[in-house]
C-alpha cells in the first residue's frame, strides 16, 4: 500500500512538473481585423497569345496519350506547358505589358466540346503593377461560347489575396496549329 502510495504521489509530481514547465516556441499569430485591410477592385484588359506552331512557341506539348484517336492540335489528355505575352492590344506589334506562365490540359472528349483546365500565373512586367501577379486555376470551356469565364484565385504583389475573374474571349483561332489570341478583361478584387 505504501508503495503504491509512494508511485502515485511521484507520477503526480512529474505530471505537475510537465504542465507547469513554460514551453518556449518561435510560433506566433496575430489577427488583424477585417477592417484594416482595405480591399481594391482593379480591372485589366489584355490579349493573350498562345503561339504553338513556328520555330519558338510560346506552347509546348509536354505529354500525350498515346490511345487517342484525336487528330486535332490538341487531342484530349494532351498537356501543355506556355509562356505566353501579354500584350496591349490583339496585334502582333502591340506592346508586351507582361506574360502569363503555367499549364493546360486538354480535357474533353468530345473535340466539338473543346475544353481545357488550366493553371496559369499572369505577371506584369510594366506599368503601376510590374512585379505583381494573378492566378488562374480554373476550367476553360473553349467551345462553349464566344466569351467565358475563368477563376481568379490568388495573386502576389499588388494582386496579394486577390480573387476574382476574368472573361475570356477567343479573338483568332487557328484550329489548324492551334494558335489563339484571346482577350482577357479581368474583375481583380485584392488588398
Amino acid at each position: 500500500m505504501e508503495r503504491s502510495r509512494l508511485m502515485f504521489g511521484l507520477a503526480f509530481t512529474i505530471l505537475l512538473t510537465i504542465v507547469t514547465t513554460p514551453s518556449h516556441c518561435k510560433y506566433h499569430s496575430k489577427t488583424v481585423p477585417v477592417d484594416r485591410l482595405k480591399e481594391k477592385v482593379t480591372q485589366l484588359h489584355f490579349y493573350l497569345f498562345d503561339i504553338l506552331s513556328g520555330t519558338k512557341p510560346s506552347a509546348v506539348e509536354i505529354a500525350r496519350p498515346n490511345v487517342t484517336t484525336d487528330k486535332s492540335a490538341t487531342p484530349f489528355g494532351s498537356l501543355y506547358a506556355f509562356d505566353d505575352h501579354l500584350r496591349e492590344g490583339p496585334e502582333t506589334n502591340s506592346s508586351i505589358v507582361g506574360n502569363a506562365k503555367g499549364l493546360y490540359l486538354s480535357a474533353s472528349q468530345d473535340p466539338a466540346n473543346f475544353t481545357i483546365v488550366m493553371y496559369a500565373d499572369f505577371g506584369f512586367t510594366t506599368g503601376k503593377f510590374k512585379g505583381s501577379s494573378f492566378g488562374v486555376f480554373s476550367r476553360n470551356p473553349v467551345a462553349e461560347s464566344p466569351e467565358r469565364e475563368v477563376a481568379v484565385v490568388g495573386g502576389r504583389g499588388k494582386f496579394r489575396l486577390a480573387r476574382g475573374f476574368a472573361r475570356v474571349k477567343t479573338h483568332y483561332f487557328n484550329a489548324t496549329n492551334g494558335d489563339a489570341i484571346l482577350e482577357y478583361k479581368a474583375t481583380i478584387i485584392h488588398h
